[in-house]
Parts: structure tokens; sequence; C-alpha cells
């Protein structure tokens, strides 16, 4: 299995400036190599890797960089160019690979050698190849049997320097059930984040004392003199509110992903585009904030990892289909309780939407478990509110179950 373990860096001076500037030579060959795709014909990634040494005899400041790091940037661009293609085909509109500004490219990668981890006097370092050795605050550690195929190095706006640890394991990824029997599902919203069918309601995360902060230091940023020695400097402390609010984000929303994940063998969740979804008008600030394809993104590959089946269905009519009896009524955003005409259920609108979910993963996945119905399942029509303040400082404590391989 693969895993990536993220630390923060602590450079010297010194350093720093080396670091600066590899990056920003790095930034200056995928120009170059941007440049030859733009205006010459029928380039191919491996031909242009194999001009570096070439390169090298006029460029001789590249006689500094890692060999393999250089090469790294030329398959970088190929890479970009290739996803690009794949939007294209799948019938989004996209344009031209970019150029990259000085603050655009931020990162370099060392595949399979060129780095090493080791503890110096009780201090873990990390020494890179042309660079030297540099100090981590290694906050976690890693498997005893995992080991480092790839270390990325990334300039935060903030200034600050991480390393991303590529660590691989001999372990499989646990089997998946068969026949899944804890299954839930989950409808995810902006007054409440997640809504599932055991009857949990999570708050959204409360980000209004990061966001007036950030908000406050904009204002100060805007009274500042374009360029000026003071508007880069507060420019500093802009990126720094920012990571506050983004923290405390990815926060809540790992915490809440991996409980979903460790708890059930199936998890059920809409097949949203998250994208375009903030693109609609009205309310786009907090379908952004609520950052819905971040949270699924992590659920799919925690559920990976644990053993659990992660389903994504088709969220048509999910909201409007009665989840006793499929019948489907119109309601607008603003009505938020299920009234069935039908059959006469009666639910909260987003706990009946959760059950559509899992039905329709349920039956998606195939699994041998039979589709009971709310009304069937005799729970409550009522559900459990869940502040996301509790889930961010305890891990969720008010969900709390056995363990999967307890029970």
């Amino acid at each position: 299995m693969n895993y990536n373990y993220r630390y923060r860096l602590d450079p010297s001076d010194a350093v720093q400036e080396t670091l600066d500037r590899h990056r920003d030579l790095y930034r200056q060959v995928y120009n170059h190599f941007l440049r030859r795709l733009n205006h010459s014909d029928g380039t191919a990634k491996y031909d242009e890797i194999n001009r570096l040494p070439s390169i090298k005899e006029w460029w001789t400041d590249l006689t500094d960089l890692y060999s393999r790091t250089l090469q790294n940037v030329v398959e970088r661009l190929y890479d970009n160019l290739s996803r690009l293609k794949d939007a294209k085909n799948n019938g989004r509109a996209v344009g031209l690979l970019k150029w990259k500004a000085p603050n655009e490219y931020r990162s370099f990668t060392y595949r399979q050698s060129g780095f090493e981890l080791k503890n110096t006097s009780g201090q873990t370092v990390l020494r890179l190849s042309k660079i030297g050795e540099i100090p981590v605050h290694f906050h976690r550690e890693l498997p005893d049997d995992a080991t480092i195929k790839q270390v990325t190095v990334k300039k935060e706006p903030t200034g600050e320097w991480f390393a991303v640890l590529g660590a691989e394991t001999p372990e499989d990824p646990p089997e998946k059930p068969e026949n899944p029997m804890n299954v839930v599902g989950i409808d995810v919203g902006i007054l409440k984040y997640a809504h599932d069918t055991d009857g949990h309601a999570i708050e959204s995360v409360d980000l209004s004392a990061e966001r007036d902060r950030l908000e406050r230091e904009q204002r100060k940023l805007s009274r500042k003199e374009h360029g000026s020695a003071n508007y880069r400097k507060q420019q500093r402390v802009v990126a720094k509110r920012h990571a506050d609010l983004k923290r405390k984000r990815r926060d809540f929303l790992h915490k809440l992903s991996n409980y979903y994940a460790r708890e059930y063998d199936l998890v059920a969740v809409e097949d949203l585009d998250a994208k375009g979804l903030v693109e609609l008008d009205g309310n786009s600030r907090n379908r952004a904030g609520a950052a819905w394809g971040t949270f699924l993104r992590m659920l799919e590959y925690k559920c990976e990892r644990e053993g659990t089946h992660f389903v994504a269905v088709d969220p048509a009519g999910t909201t409007k289909e009665c989840a006793a009896c499929g019948v489907s009524t119109d309601k607008p955003l603003w009505v938020r309780e299920h009234s069935c005409p039908s059959c006469g259920f009666t639910a909260d609108r987003d706990w009946n939407a959760a059950w559509n979910i899992l039905s329709r993963g349920i039956k998606q996945l195939g699994a041998g478990r039979s589709e009971s119905t709310p009304v069937e399942t005799a729970l409550p029509t009522g559900t459990h509110s869940v502040p996301a303040k509790r889930i961010v400082e305890a891990g969720s404590p008010s969900l709390k179950r056995e363990p999967k391989g307890e029970r």
C-alpha cells in the first residue's frame, strides 16, 4: 500500500536560498520545454529527456541540479499535457498549458534516489542530493516496514517548506466483505455538512473566526502600495490566514472521513460534480467552502485503506424520491421535511435523501443484502445533530462504535 506523509522542514537561511534557487531553475526548465512543445513539431517526452545532457553544456547552472529530479520536470510537463488531453476528450473546455511564473512553481520531486531520511544526534534530518541536510519536524513515525519511494519538497505561500514522503508498505489492503452488513448512506449539504442513514446530522465546521481574520488582513493588504516591501510582507500574513482556514477545514474532513471509513463495511455517497456545483449561481462561497470534492476523495482512499466498500451513485432525484415507496415529489430548497403524498412517510429531507443514496449504493454494488426502507427498519424519523466542534476536537466521540475487527 502507498501512503503520503507530510512534514514541515526547518532549513537554515543558506539552505533556503539553495532551495529557492533550485526551485526557480526547475521552473525555468519547465518553461523552456513548454516553449519547445508549443513551437516544435513532433516533440516527445523521452526524446526531450534525452536532450538534457546537451542542454547542460550551454546552460551550466543546470549542473547544480540533481539529474533525476531534472528529468522529472520534463515528465511533469508531459503528464500535465496528458491530463489536459483527457479532459478535452471527456468534453470539457480546456485551454493550453500555461507559462509558470516564479510564484506558481512551488515544488520539485526526488524519485527513487537522491534522498535519505536519517537521525543525527537525536534530530531527524532529510538529506537531499545537491542541497544538503534539512532538519525535519518529525511529528509522527513512519510504519516500520515502510520504504520511502519519493520525496516532494514544496514551498507554501506562507514561506514555509514541507516535505511529502511517498512511502510504500508490503501489506495489501484488507479484503472487503462480500456481504456488507454495517452500511451507511451519506447526503452532504450546507446547513448540515453530512446527514447519514443512522440519523446523525454533522454540522459544518465553524470557520467564521478564521474568515474574519483573513478579511481583516486582506483589507490591510489593499491599503499597501503594490510591490512595496510592506505589501510583500502583508502578502505573507494573508497567506498565513489562508493556511489557518485550510488547516482547520482539512482537519475536520480528515476526521469525519476517517470515522466513516473505519466504522462501516459499505459507505454510499453521491457522485457529485463538486466543481460544477461551485460554478452555479447563488451561494457559491458556501459550496466552495464545504469542499465536498475533497471530502469524497479523502473518504474514497480511506475506505480502500480500511477494506470498506465505497460506492458513488447518481445523485439525480435522491432528494425528490421517497425512501419508503419510491414516488418522486418536487420540493423547493427551503422545504426541509420530506412528506410523501403517496404513502404518508415523513422524515427530514436530508435523511430521506441519505436512504435513497444507500439503496442505490447497495443495488449498484450488488451486495447480498436486502434493501430495507426507513419504515421497515423502524428507525426514528428524528435526527441526532452532532456539532462539528466535537469532530475536530475529539474525533467524533459521540459517533464512536466498536472497531470493525472487534464486532
